[in-house]
């Protein structure tokens, strides 16, 4: 049979039909590379039983080219299943689990494992280091001082609109983000330190913020952690002519944020006009928001 003929649901192909239609999927010409690559997705489960084992053909565009059409198939689960734990959960829902859900929609392979067991790491680190501190103030100072200096991470404030920003393994690969993905790892080392640190969705700019009886710091994780008083959280607002209620400077809930995120990028590919990215991104959006 003819690579390009549709046999109607696709059994696992014989080594030699394998063979040409990693072929033709590497293709130079679009249109025989693009139908081959819906008839491989059409293809579901069967295509997923012997397309992985030509991840490392020889020739780079064919891996290439594999490796989207199993891409595709992971997204595909990802999202489902990011649907699914939506649905399931609350306002205050496991925000980590949430995000890194998130992350495999776009990168179906990213080593989540990988990346929990490094913030693990860090705030083991972080633990020793707060040993002696005595105060919420000393506490956020050495938190700054691993994550910022010794780290590196630090705000993007040369590409702030590169989707890259928001996602988180893409933050901790790069150590660049935008405020809220900052404060994010900035919540996730604490939250594994047990700190009073909850998120603050200030308009315009997201915040953490450290609160016992004692003691309050708004914490800028975009500016290198610098620690701000309500007033100045209040006074930035009013210099920006920001409209804003009482409530503006209470935590907002772990859906919310994970929202916000999402809504983040919905913007950036709206201004890109990339369809099928914002028609993507606003299925999660309409979960998330009932």
């Amino acid at each position: 049979m003819n690579p390009l003929e549709s046999s109607g649901t696709m059994t696992v192909p014989t080594p030699a039909r394998q063979s040409a239609l990693i072929t033709l999927l590497a293709d130079d010409d679009p249109a025989i590379s693009a139908q081959i690559r819906s008839q491989l997705i059409a293809g579901g489960p069967e295509t997923l039983a012997w397309l992985g084992n030509h991840r490392l053909h020889p020739d780079p565009q064919a891996r290439r080219r594999v490796q989207e059409v199993l891409d595709h198939f992971g997204s595909t689960e990802a999202e489902t299943a990011l649907v699914g734990f939506l649905s399931s959960s609350g306002e205050n829902l496991d925000l980590e689990e949430g995000v890194w859900r998130f992350v495999r929609t776009r990168f179906p392979e990213a080593p989540v494992a990988a990346y929990r067991a490094q913030l693990d790491a860090w705030a083991a680190q972080l633990s020793e280091e707060m040993a002696e501190a005595a105060t919420g103030a000393d506490i956020l100072g050495r938190i700054n001082r691993v994550l910022f200096t010794e780290l590196g991470f630090k705000g993007n404030e040369q590409q702030y609109y590169d989707p890259a920003n928001t996602y988180l393994n893409l933050v901790m690969d790069r150590r660049l983000g935008i405020p809220i993905s900052m404060c994010v790892i900035y919540l996730f080392l604490c939250r594994r330190l047990n700190l009073p640190v909850t998120g603050i969705g200030m308009p315009g700019h997201f915040l953490c913020r450290y609160q016992t009886p004692r003691e309050e710091h708004y914490i800028d994780a975009f500016h290198g952690g610098k620690l701000l008083t309500r007033i100045d959280c209040l006074r930035r607002l009013k210099q920006f002519a920001v409209d804003y209620e009482d409530t503006v400077l209470q935590p907002i809930s772990s859906r919310r944020i994970l929202h916000r995120m999402i809504s983040n990028l919905h913007l950036i590919y709206k201004e890109r006009r990339d369809r099928a990215e914002v028609a993507r991104l606003e299925k999660f959006l309409g979960v998330i928001g009932r």
